[in-house]
């Protein structure tokens, strides 16, 4: 009988790491290993690290330092780095944290378990000479489909597999295998990303924009849905960009109302849009389907022009509010978050303004603020105007707590409205705690319901919103809302 092997994964980052994660899972488990929650309880702890900005790689370093601290402790023999940070900087991150046992780029997802074995066995698997990932498929996006198969793209396992390569589901089952049970789930859309921020550097170990199929993306939904899953979040590097290697730039919008269409799905959610890319028919998909959530996460990054032109972003203030005009004309309930960076090379006082003029006047549910750092590899990194990084610091600051403010002047316009809350977690403090349409998994605060005694994880509540708690909410669900089965459904 083959020795008893287990692995834990522990993830860093944002969502698409998670999907990645999920993966990994699949294949592991495919092959024998067993899949535990706590790295102590693991012979291999398999960290998926974030590679974006610094304090997210801090936050992996110390992640691989805490697995690590396990070895010779308990049962954990080796510690492995795995994601965007080892994809990024490979080799280097190896020599610099000999803690790790093994530090693997995503070429080597495939063979995960084989990688895994050599490295728990004593063994050593050389790491990677990081390379720019745009440069695996062709420049132009039609011609990527017939060669991506070449590439490996996390995330972008085949969704039709032997039985018992995933937990069985009939012929449907994706190459993943879920590590919680949570009754939301994220499906990735696409990897990569074409678009040249001057800040970013997730392009060059992300690679190049690839969509996944149709096909593939309701069969995956189809499978999570089987599972429990109630909501999904489409996530991607761009959502706006979906398609347009496949042939149809508007593939998005006749996929969602396919989506709508599973059995057992509640919700669907799109994250990451370009405001750039944004189209009227899209916006109309957005707000006008059932089960589709009225919910933009538009990357902003700034409003004033000359620091949008200096990021190779588009727009500017005016511009950005005629399109959340747009979009509350036709679901005046929808919401919307996105991202700023302040203390960019060359902003200027007038640009903090500027910016400031814009979220004053955007109404904003969700505000995600960061002080701008050079990111190597990046063209920003190299740019004149570089501001002092006391400056930076009390811009952050001031517009940071600009945005709570904000956020939580529009959490109180939404006392009186109704809201349909995915609960997501029951417990004797928090008690009954969920989502609404407008609020994205923890990003973008939750919703308490109050008398809402018995309801269960998973259940969708109408509510009425009677309080705020800065960006949370507090609700009272609505007569009925529970009363059978099916109530709130």
């Amino acid at each position: 009988m083959p020795e008893r092997r287990t692995v834990a994964l522990v993830t860093l980052g944002c969502a698409r790491n998670e999907v990645d994660s999920e993966e990994l899972a699949g294949r592991l488990e495919a092959d024998g290993w067993q899949l535990v929650k706590d790295a102590a309880e693991a012979d291999v702890a398999v960290v998926n690290t974030c590679g974006f900005v610094e304090a997210a790689k801090k936050d992996s370093v110390d992640a691989l330092l805490e697995a690590s601290d396990l070895k010779g402790n308990g049962r954990t023999k080796a510690v492995v780095a795995v994601g965007c940070m080892a994809e990024r900087y490979g080799k280097e991150l190896a020599e610099a944290l000999p803690e790790a046992d093994g530090v693997l780029g995503f070429d080597d997802y495939a063979d995960i378990s084989d990688r895994l074995q050599t490295i728990l066995s004593g063994g050593i698997h050389a790491p990677h000479t990081p390379r720019d990932r745009r440069k695996l498929l062709p420049i132009s996006p039609v011609e990527r489909q017939r060669a991506k198969a070449e590439v490996v793209i996390p995330g972008h396992g085949p969704a039709d597999l032997p039985e018992g390569v995933a937990p069985a589901s009939g012929p449907r089952a994706p190459l993943r295998r879920r590590l919680d049970g949570s009754p939301v789930a994220s499906v990735k859309l696409a990897s990569g990303c074409d678009r040249r921020c001057s800040f970013c550097a997730i392009p060059s170990f992300r690679g190049s924009f690839v969509s996944r199929r149709p096909s593939d993306v309701l069969n995956e939904t189809r499978w999570l849905a089987e599972q429990g899953v109630k909501e999904i979040m489409l996530v991607s590097e761009n959502n706006t960009s979906y398609g347009k290697d496949l042939g149809d730039i508007r593939l998005l919008e006749s996929l969602l109302p396919e989506l709508a269409e599973v059995d057992g799905i509640e919700r669907i959610r799109v994250s990451y849009l370009q405001p750039a890319e944004m189209r009227p028919g899209l916006i109309d998909v957005l707000t006008g389907t059932e089960k589709v959530a009225p919910y933009f996460d538009l990357s902003f990054q700034h409003s004033a022009p000359g620091v949008l032109r200096a990021m190779r972003r588009f727009g500017d203030t005016d511009r950005f509010l005629q399109l959340l005009d747009t979009i509350r004309s036709k679901a005046p309930e929808a919401g919307v978050r996105s991202n700023f960076i302040v203390g960019f090379p060359g902003e200027t006082e007038d640009d903090l303004a500027e910016l400031e003029r814009f979220l004053d006047a955007a109404r904003l549910d969700a505000i995600g603020v960061f002080g701008y750092s050079d990111e190597e590899g990046t063209e920003a990194a190299g740019f004149d105007g570089k501001l002092d990084e006391e400056v930076v610091a009390e811009r952050l600051e001031r517009v940071t707590r600009l945005a709570e403010e904000l956020v939580s002047q529009r959490a109180e316009e939404r006392i009186g409205e109704t809201v349909r809350v995915l609960v997501e977690s029951v417990d004797d403090e928090e008690g009954v705690v969920g989502r609404g349409a407008h609020q994205a998994p923890e990003t973008d605060g939750q919703v308490l319901l109050t008398g809402a005694e018995g309801v269960g994880v998973g259940r969708m509540v109408e509510a009425k919103v009677t309080g705020a708690q800065g960006v949370d909410l507090v609700a009272q669900p609505l007569p009925g809302a529970f009363g059978c089965e099916e109530a709130g459904r």
